[in-house]
Order: structure tokens, then C-alpha cells, then sequence
């Protein structure tokens, strides 16, 4: 694990917050009751591009220096951080070139393209998509942008956990996020120092879970279970992101994908909100009781960025 003293901070959130204000929108928290409960629904699936990954792109770029700027950046992704990273650069005036699998939700291969992005695919079953994006940084002078492994995305992606404490009219006990390579989870771990954290991932691919149990990151399985969660299909976290979330004793659950489709079904007909099943995760475990609600939840809804023919399909 990499040394504390590279872990950032709360000061670094705070320092994001100044940085990337006007770059990104103040998200709505929603009260919602579930189950008899009231809970709060920070709906990050409403951020500029549809998701939060918008905060942790502005604050990495807006820190490039201007050769930096120049040359470019190359990201990975299955698409949300692609097009945070798209329209991040866009309005800064930054090439940017994203590896992007190829089976990627085709509105979240639109949106990157249409930020002015250039798109490189790969197959997800068969090459490294950090492999190519490192590659393609080598050739061509650029800074690679990682998704989560970072302590500025870290720190962007935590402003969320500032607005979420100015927001909530009641005292924030509890926070649940969709986990994928934690970087949300962290960063709001470090803006909400006395809440809990519960990370959720799909089954199969909660490898978050799975390293809090055995004290040290254990990466996704050979052949796991598909999953229409694409947002969330990281095959190992960072030291980083894992370091940040077990020094503050998060705790982490897993969804079925049923119980996925549940809460997108659910945030369509009750909340008349659209929500990609990778953004619904966190909802999901609170609609399947796999978390008891108390007073101050918090419960993050990440994603919008969903294909319309299967969020057809999953409503319906």
C-alpha cells in the first residue's frame, strides 16, 4: 500500500471545492421515503455529462500546466469518466483521446464524441485498457487521466460530500455509494468525516467488499459474472482508494442484478428519475433491505447515462 503521507486529504476536497466551482452544477439532494424511512438522495445523475465523474476531471485538469494542456490527455473508460474527462477538456481548450471498450452503452460512446473526443476501442475480454491508454500517453507526450487511481480525482469526485453535508438539513450519519473503483467512496469518505461509508457493488464484482474482509486489496476473480452495471466493472481498486476507505472502517455490500433492475425500475415509476443500472447500485441495497436506513442516510444515485432501448427493457 502506498504510504499515508500520498493519501489525500480534506484539505485537498476543500481545495477541489474553490477550484472546480462553475465547472460543475450543484447537484439536487432529494428527500425520499422508503420502507417507512426517510432517507436523502444525492442524485449525481443530474451532474453536467450524467454522472459525477464531471468533478474529478475538472479539478485533475484545471491542474495541468500549460505544456501539459498542449500536448493532451488519454483516459480509460467504459464511459461516464470518458465523457467527464470529454467535456472537462473540451471547455479548457485540451485534446483529449479515450480508450474505451468496445461493447460501451452507445449514449456513453455518443456523448464522449460528441464532447470532441477521440475514441480508441479495445476489447474488454481480451486486452489491457491501461496498457493502451499508456501507450498512447508515451507516444504522444500526454498525461494519462486515471479514473480513480488519483489523488485530484479523489479529491474532485469528494466535492460531492461537501454538498451533501451543506444540503442535508438533518446531521449525516450514513452514506451509501455505488463502489466501482472507489474513487467517489474515497473522496466522500475524506469531505464527511462522521459518516459512515457502505460501498456497494454488483455480486460478483464487489471486490471493494472482499478486500475490507481480508485487510488487503483482492482483485475481481477470473471469469466474473456479467453484469449490466458497466460502470462499475473494475477489476481491482487502488491503494489509494482502498487505503482511504479501510482507515475509516467502511463497510461494503453486494446487489444482484435483479435487485439492480429493481431500483432502476423504482427511480423511474416513484421519482420519475432516469438512472443507469450502475448508478442505481447503492439504491438498490436499500429498496432489498441489505442495509438498515436510520436517521441522516444518504444515498448516492450516480449515473444517468443508460442505452433507452434497455432502460425500456428494465422499467417495463
Amino acid at each position: 500500500m502506498k504510504s499515508n503521507v500520498n493519501l489525500p486529504t480534506r484539505e485537498d476536497v476543500l481545495a477541489a471545492s474553490e477550484r472546480i466551482a462553475g465547472l460543475v452544477e450543484r447537484t439536487p439532494l432529494r428527500e425520499v421515503e422508503i420502507g417507512g424511512h426517510r432517507l436523502w438522495l444525492k442524485c449525481e445523475s443530474m451532474q453536467t455529462g450524467g454522472s459525477f465523474k464531471l468533478r474529478g476531471a475538472s479539478n485533475r485538469l484545471a491542474l495541468l500546466n500549460e505544456s501539459e494542456r498542449r500536448a493532451g490527455v488519454v483516459a480509460f473508460s467504459s464511459g461516464n469518466h470518458a465523457q467527464g474527462v470529454a467535456i472537462a477538456a473540451r471547455r479548457l481548450g485540451i485534446p483529449a483521446t479515450i480508450v474505451m471498450p468496445s461493447d460501451a452503452p452507445r449514449p456513453k460512446v455518443e456523448g464522449t464524441r460528441a464532447q470532441g473526443a477521440e475514441i480508441v476501442f479495445y476489447d474488454r475480454e481480451r486486452e489491457d485498457r491501461v496498457a493502451i491508454a499508456e501507450a498512447l500517453a508515451a507516444e504522444r507526450g500526454a498525461v494519462v487521466v486515471p479514473s480513480f487511481d488519483d489523488r485530484h480525482i479523489i479529491a474532485g469526485q469528494g466535492t460531492a460530500g461537501l454538498e451533501i453535508l451543506e444540503q442535508c438539513p438533518e446531521p449525516v450519519h450514513q452514506i451509501v455509494v455505488c463502489c466501482g473503483g472507489g474513487g467517489l467512496a474515497a473522496g466522500i469518505a475524506l469531505a464527511c468525516p462522521d459518516a459512515d461509508i457502505v460501498t456497494v457493488e454488483p455480486q460478483g464484482w464487489d471486490d471493494m467488499a472482499r478486500s475490507y474482509a481480508a485487510g488487503a486489496i483482492v482483485p475481481v476473480g477470473p471469469n466474473p459474472p456479467p453484469t449490466r452495471c458497466d460502470a462499475l466493472q473494475t477489476p481491482r481498486v487502488s491503494p489509494l482508494t482502498f487505503g482511504i476507505l479501510q482507515a475509516r472502517g467502511a463497510r461494503g455490500l453486494a446487489v444482484s442484478e435483479d435487485e439492480v433492475r429493481a431500483a432502476v425500475r423504482f427511480a423511474w415509476h416513484e421519482l420519475e428519475m432516469i438512472v443507469e443500472p450502475g448508478g442505481a447500485a447503492a439504491l438498490a441495497a436499500v429498496l432489498a433491505g441489505k442495509l438498515a436506513p436510520e436517521a441522516g442516510t444518504v444515498v448516492l444515485v450516480t449515473g444517468s447515462n443508460v442505452d433507452p432501448a434497455l432502460h425500456a427493457a428494465l422499467v417495463g
